[in-house]
């Protein structure tokens, strides 16, 4: 007989709208088998994104160097370090371990390993490029942060309206601001300077979506912050087709131009797909959403 309490690999994703082929086939299962083992460990969700924060710069150190074995070695731990970014929420939704600290450091996790990894390019690159590898990287690293955000940001708003709050991890910068206000700097400094980060992250999302943001405030004012049945239906329909340009610019797409970029001795052309493929699809994305957002400001204004 099964046990009810047991948890299910179904129990531990968050929704199947929001998972990418790769993810739901390799990434996942990987996940849950390691957040099974965490949890009979009695380990917390934050210190595997700890860990997986450590591999994953230790991933980044292994691009610096021209010997493809040790190029493969950084492959395999980035691979490994993605599982555990897989395994921490997994585990915290099976463990209902969730927290801000968790939501904030999981966020924090991919700048970590990508900004292991623009290093160790640039100074592998310096002697032949000088500042210009510089000057490519910190604008694709610009550039790359904004994809990240925007495609977290569109999943966790998905989500809210497929699965309310409790399903989702959608904050609003008026909220945080306060919350962050009521943190003491002398008594938890730590805590204080990476709920700040959080805030700064999320008052970016916003400001990239001015038509959601109306369309937000519409449903706060009006609906008392409850989206009628009628508008959740409907958003998800629309929404959706957008998920597939979520996926593409987080972690997958990019990693596979990475490791080909790496292995061929050419890690530069990352960049450069960085700059031109991943903004037209993120320029793509906002835009679309955005048309969507401000066809249903007029709708919900009028509708009873």
């Amino acid at each position: 007989m099964n046990n009810p309490n047991k948890p299910t690999f179904e129990s531990s994703l968050k929704s199947l709208d929001t998972e990418e082929w790769l993810d739901i086939h390799f990434y996942r299962p990987i996940g849950f088998r390691w957040a099974l083992l965490f949890q009979k460990w009695k380990i917390t969700p934050n210190q595997v994104t700890i860990a997986s924060i450590i591999i994953g710069v230790a991933a980044g150190i292994c691009f610096y160097y021209t010997d493809i074995y040790t190029n493969l070695l950084g492959i395999f731990l980035l691979i490994w370090a993605n599982s555990y970014d897989s395994a921490d929420g997994q585990l915290a939704r099976i463990t209902n371990q969730k927290s801000n600290l968790g939501r904030i450091l999981d966020g924090a996790c991919g700048d970590f390993w990508f900004g292991s990894i623009y290093i160790a390019i640039i100074v592998r690159l310096w002697p032949e490029w000088n500042f210009l590898i510089l000057i490519l990287a910190l604008t694709t690293g610009y550039f790359h942060t904004k994809q990240a955000a925007m495609a977290d940001y569109y999943r966790n708003l998905h989500l809210l309206f497929l699965n309310g709050k409790k399903g989702s991890e959608m904050d609003n910068s008026i909220k945080l601001l306060t919350d962050l206000k009521a943190i003491p700097w002398k008594k938890k400094p730590v805590i204080k300077f990476f709920e700040s980060m959080y805030f700064f992250y999320t008052q970016g999302q916003e400001l990239w979506t001015p038509a959601l943001q109306k369309m937000l405030f519409v449903i706060n004012t009006k609906y008392q912050g409850i989206a009628p049945g009628w508008f959740r239906e409907t958003f998800r329909t629309k929404s959706l087709p957008l998920m597939k340009y979520t996926n593409m610019l987080s972690f997958n797409l990019r990693s596979i131009v990475l490791f080909i970029s790496v292995l061929t001795g050419y890690p530069w052309m990352y960049f450069i797909f960085e700059m031109t493929v991943m903004n037209i699809l993120l320029a793509s994305m906002v835009t679309r959403h955005e048309r969507i957002c401000r066809q249903f400001i007029t709708e919900l204004k009028t509708r009873a």
